[in-house]
């Protein structure tokens, strides 16, 4: 492919080294690192003179605790250490390379639960990517359904017939929102234009048959509309199959050499595919999805360029994928020839003002990808891959067991010839992979939960390169959870494969630093410890409060000078990730900051707490590890709360129960450790106990209005709280015994 060379060639991209900013987070990393280690020597100090089992504990307590921290903190300061900002120009690519030589594209969309990841909105992400400011002829559209729904079949047959006046639609109005959900909901455009009226009317109609389909369960013959050819593929479906067991089912509902939209233009590819399932064969998820779809589209299109989207991840801007390219084809081949794929942020409509669940998540998504020296962990979605990454390091790519399937082959067959389909089948069936490198060394990655982070790591450790892109208008934009559980449940699984990953034989602190070098070991063992937070939230939630309740200084006094040590130790990495946080982008607010850093404390307590428990008890063999898919149904109950800032707690879990019993210790204590201050009694040991829990009991405020104020649907369970008060009861009656 014709690529510019030397200086004749213009910008694609530019990339900065914010100089400043780097200095100023090492000049007060030197000086915080040096504050940690006087810290841990006072607690290896105190555990040495400990006279007491109880006093030895709390010291090795401690100490264990600010190990944890001082870790996280020092692997955190990798992604300050060099941050970029980059700047793509998609308006000079056409001067690098010809349109005509624009590389083929294949995008995968996977879901799985039509009730939990409702069609119509994988239709509008699947009509969105369609709709790219790019030649049609050179996209393919491929869709997983790992649940084998067939009304999510039906809802994509519906989609092709909206298709062909959808995207002719979008290129005569230059729409920027299309995703006909979001364009339609927007009241950015001429709605009196007949153009317009006709093309919503034809949506609300397609959206009309797809959710009566859905809630009635079945296809009624009245919305069967196709011929006999487009419609076999349901006979598929039989009283034996069942979402755990049935065979492959491929359809291609759009063909580019045979379909024309309304106006005689190429349609992009679309095709559905459902892989084989049976319950003697393990089945790895989402992971085992994208590498099916991975060889399906190797034997029906084989583009070197694939874009991984989730199904409720919305393109926002049609021209997101020529941006992508800008990186693919970079004049330099040293950076050309090791990108293994460009990483957009998640991004995410619907987040209230403050959001208060920290969904935005800017640090994994916004921040800490700038400053990784390698370039990005892989989110999972919103990501542009080079096939070629996939099948093995720089220059050594692997032997496949089928060589139609190597990453540089041209598919040149149709995509409806017997042969493609015949081998395309062949390739889903849920046994192919056994004996082979797929998972392992080919495709992406099993061996955790998070695919995702596993997959983007083992790559760069391999030797490959990844890159950061950022625009102004976002690329990509998906729905914010509106449910705290549901929230704390994905994190919870992702807590889960982070500890898979941490304790597996390519723990990035041991085989990360050796194939990577410090920094990108560190930046990847930052998530990979992370679910160990619950281990200093645990131990500083509760140790303090109930020594505070009994009116035991565990903490320097006032009048010392390692008193002064910890208040700039908490209020220097308080300030620190204030300073952070708010120039993170774009709507970085003190109120949003403070729900952040009270998500993350919540989080320590909740979904880390338990999935470090959960992890523990599968590697004892006590239990299984389980995959829940997150809701992407919205509730309007939880939504009204949502959006007045309110906490929904509305839901029996043992992560509620911790939560519920920290808040009664602390308040509690609290309250007597600030009697017993104010009559003099504690000589000024107790202040720092009683600030920690203070602070602990202003961000658990939510807390406790959910457990004594609210009546609605959103307050915590009566169960939760009788057994949180009972539970904090306990410890405090413990405390108080003699040792």
């Amino acid at each position: 492919m014709p690529i510019g060379k030397g200086a004749a060639a213009p910008p694609l991209s530019s990339s900065k080294l914010l100089l400043g900013a780097a200095a100023a987070y090492r000049t007060f990393a030197a000086v915080y690192s040096c504050a940690i280690i006087s810290l841990l020597c006072y607690h290896i100090n105190r555990l040495h003179h400990s006279t007491s089992l109880s006093s030895s504990f709390v010291s090795l307590s401690f100490l264990v605790a600010d190990l944890v921290l001082s870790f996280m903190w020092v692997a955190s300061e990798s992604f300050r250490m060099f941050p970029i900002k980059r700047e793509e120009f998609p308006e000079n690519l056409q001067k690098v390379i010809s349109k005509e030589d624009f590389p083929r594209v294949d995008i995968f969309i996977c879901t799985a639960d039509p009730y939990r990841e409702p069609p119509i909105g994988v239709v509008n992400t699947a009509l969105s990517v369609m709709a790219y400011d790019y030649p049609a002829e050179k996209l393919s559209v491929f869709v997983s359904d790992d649940g084998g729904s067939k009304i999510t079949l039906f809802a994509f047959m519906e989609a092709a017939k909206f298709a062909r006046h959808w995207l002719p639609f979008c290129r005569e109005n230059k729409i920027m929102e299309r995703s006909p959900e979001a364009y339609f909901g927007s009241d950015r455009h001429n709605i009196n234009s007949q153009g317009y009226q006709l093309i919503k009317a034809m949506y609300e109609g397609m959206r009309s048959r797809v959710d009566d389909a859905l809630e009635r369960g079945e296809l009624p013959n009245d919305n069967v509309d196709g011929d006999q050819e487009e419609w076999k593929s349901f006979s598929a479906w039989t009283p034996a199959f069942t979402r755990l067991n049935h065979p492959s089912v491929l359809q291609v509902l759009l063909d580019k050499d045979r379909d024309r939209d309304v106006t005689g233009s190429s349609m992009p590819n679309l095709i559905y595919m459902s892989r084989e399932k049976n319950e003697s064969f393990h089945h790895h998820f989402k992971a085992g999805a994208l590498n099916s779809l991975l060889r399906v589209s190797a034997v029906m299109t084989n583009a070197p360029v694939i874009l991984t989207l989730d199904c409720d991840m919305r393109s926002n801007d049609p021209g997101t994928l020529l941006r992508a390219l800008c990186y693919v084809y970079d004049p330099n081949p040293d950076i050309r020839s090791r990108l293994a794929y460009v990483q957009f942020p998640q991004r995410f409509d619907g987040i209230n003002r403050d959001d208060i669940y920290a969904g935005e998540m800017r640090r994994v998504f916004w921040s800490n990808p700038t400053g990784m020296v390698y370039g990005p962990d892989y989110f999972g979605t919103g990501c542009f891959f080079r096939r070629r990454c996939l099948f093995g390091p720089p220059g050594a790519c692997l032997m496949l067991e089928n060589p139609k399937m190597n990453p540089d082959q041209v598919a040149t067959s149709s995509v409806h010839s017997d042969e493609v389909m015949r081998l395309a089948n062949h390739v889903m069936a849920c046994d192919y992979e056994e004996g082979t490198n797929w998972g392992s060394k080919a495709g992406f990655r099993y061996g955790s939960l998070v695919e995702d982070f596993y997959t983007g790591y083992r790559l760069q450790c391999e030797g490959w390169r990844s890159v950061f892109c950022n625009p102004d208008r976002p690329a990509f934009l998906g729905g914010a959870l509106f449910s705290l559980i549901d929230f704390l449940n994905q994190q919870k699984r992702w807590d889960i494969g982070l500890q898979e990953v941490f304790f597996s034989r390519y723990s990035p602190i041991r085989f990360g630093v050796r194939s990577m070098g410090l920094l990108m070991g560190l930046s990847y063992s930052f998530y990979a410890v992370s679910p160990a937070w619950s281990v200093p939230m645990t131990v500083y939630s509760l140790l303090p409060p109930l020594a505070l309740f009994n009116g035991v200084s565990i903490f320097p006094k006032v009048s010392e000078l390692w008193f002064l040590l910890y208040l700039f130790l908490f209020i220097g990495a308080y300030l620190h990730d204030l300073t952070d946080f708010l120039h993170s982008g774009k709507g970085a607010t003190f109120r949003r900051w403070w729900n952040d850093q009270r998500m993350w404390s919540i989080k320590g307590l909740t979904s880390s707490l338990v999935s470090t428990v959960e992890y523990a008890c599968k590697a004892l063999g006590i239990s299984t590890l389980s995959f829940n898919i997150t809701s992407k149904m919205q509730d309007e109950d939880q939504s009204r709360r949502y959006e007045q800032g309110k906490f929904d707690f509305g839901a029996i879990s043992p992560m509620f129960v911790s939560l519920g019993t920290v808040a009664i210790v602390n308040l509690i204590s609290l309250t007597r450790g600030v009697a017993s201050i104010l009559g003099k009694r504690s000589e000024g040991g107790l202040v720092l106990q009683v600030l920690l829990a203070g602070f602990v009991v202003v961000n658990c405020w939510p807390v406790y209005g959910a457990m004594i104020l609210r009546n609605d649907k959103g307050r915590l369970p009566t169960k939760v709280t009788v057994v949180s008060a009972i539970t904090a009861s306990g410890l405090l009656t413990l405390s108080t015994i003699p040792r």
